[in-house]
């Protein structure tokens, strides 16, 4: 069987690929990524797990945004040399598109905190150079992915998710007319976490015709759908199993100060964080508060006083946040490489924030899936992904919509 040809865009460390992947239907031709982290990381793993031997080779690193260059190639100070995404694809047909801006523009909190409301941030208008690619390899559809906060963000004073969807129209792709619609709870499909996303499906009008608004419809009414899991998976099932983890004490060698320690219990990049003993007495009593049933630090106002008392401090926020073992975990931030005070372990013997294996297992990884880089490019490039449990069936699911077997060859459902 031949497999549908994929290009990911804004790739990330691989989370929408990984599940392309695992789906056994999708042959990844290039992936556009310019952090350095993530482009080895994904590189790594799509050679070693994937056996894609050329995996250097089609993961391309470099400023999407320079996308003239990005097709017939660069020589650069900063990304190096390379022949372009043309030159990479070659005769090939792009059959789908997926990948997903960076969202942090788009966000609710990212525009709370900002003093402008990110109006002036470039990152809004990432998804132009998205769909300059788009248009350039015509593929019969494509997975735009994105914070629900892009349905409300208004950085020109126009909604900018009208001015994404005339692009998509002005390109010649059809999307669901309310795209509220199209935004994903993915515990619903076995992630661990509480997280939602947009999950924006385009299809050709050129291939389609007039099937395409059908076709949308059968896809987020009824397809999508009939994949989600009766029982939602917790904190638990994603890390239950982990043998206990203690914080490392002030972690030095030489005159070097480290974050984190090196022992993993033979898991990659599962270290214990260092944690100050102040710290550690607070995640100690906030988990053993909940496991005991006492619930006094459940609240915001609560847990906002605590913070107060033991740091002198005033947050809007509350800071601390231990996750619960019998339900899904908060979300999983980029920013978690700051801190992990909203990320505490739920044993109180442990008495730390969760690692990046953690982390991982609850954005759905595999445990081969090892990320390269800081401990810090670690968090964020996991924050940053799409969880791969939901991507394989996300991957499935359009598969079936648009992808009949037929042999040893794939047949797309014909023009109207």
């Amino acid at each position: 069987m031949s497999k549908v040809k994929a290009m990911d865009l804004f790739a990330g460390c691989g989370g929408l690929c990984e599940g392309f992947e695992q789906s056994g239907l999708y042959e990844t031709l290039a992936c556009v990524e310019w952090e350095k982290a993530p482009c080895e990381t994904l590189a790594k793993h799509l050679k070693e797990i994937w056996g894609i031997e050329d995996a250097y080779s089609r993961v391309l690193r470099f400023d999407i945004q320079r996308t003239d260059e990005l097709f017939s190639g660069w020589i650069d100070e900063h990304y190096g040399e390379n022949s372009g995404l043309d030159y990479l694809v070659g005769n090939q047909k792009v059959d789908i598109i997926i990948g997903g801006p960076p969202c942090q523009a788009y966000s609710i909190a990212g525009r709370v905190r900002d003093e402008y409301g990110m109006k002036n941030d470039y990152r809004n208008f990432l998804f132009e150079s998205y769909m300059k690619v788009v248009t350039r390899y015509k593929p019969k559809a494509f997975v735009f992915e994105n914070v629900p906060g892009i349905l409300s963000a208004m950085p020109t004073g126009e909604p900018i998710i009208k001015i994404i969807q005339k692009t998509f129209d002005d390109a010649g792709y059809v999307v669901l007319s309310d795209l509220s619609k199209a935004v994903v709870d993915f515990s619903e499909y076995g992630v661990p976490q509480n997280r939602s996303r947009i999950i924006i499906l385009g299809l050709s009008k050129e291939f389609f015709g007039e099937k395409a608004n059908e076709l949308l419809k059968q896809f987020y009414f009824s397809l999508l759908p009939s994949f989600k899991v009766q029982i939602k998976k917790t904190v638990r099932d994603a890390i239950g199993d982990l043998p206990k983890l203690f914080p490392v004490q002030e972690f030095k060698v030489g005159k070097k100060r480290y974050s984190h320690s090196f022992e993993t219990n033979g898991l990659p990049n599962h270290n214990s964080r260092w944690h100050s003993e102040r710290d550690q007495k607070i995640f100690a009593m906030l988990a053993q508060d909940i496991e005991d049933g006492e619930n006094k630090f459940v609240s915001t106002d609560a847990l906002k006083k605590l913070y107060t008392e033991v740091t002198g401090h005033v947050s809007n926020v509350h800071k601390y946040h231990v996750i619960r073992w019998d339900e899904p975990s908060n979300l999983i931030p980029a920013h978690l490489f700051k801190d992990g005070l909203r990320h505490i372990h739920p044993d109180p013997a442990q008495a730390r924030s969760i690692t990046v294996r953690e982390a991982a297992r609850l954005q759905g990884f595999p445990d081969n899936y090892e990320f390269i880089g800081t401990q810090a490019d670690a968090y964020k490039m996991i924050g940053n992904a799409v969880p791969p449990i939901f991507s394989k069936i996300l991957a499935t699911a359009i598969y079936r919509l648009l992808f009949e077997n037929n042999g040893d060859e794939y047949v797309v459902l014909q023009k109207s």
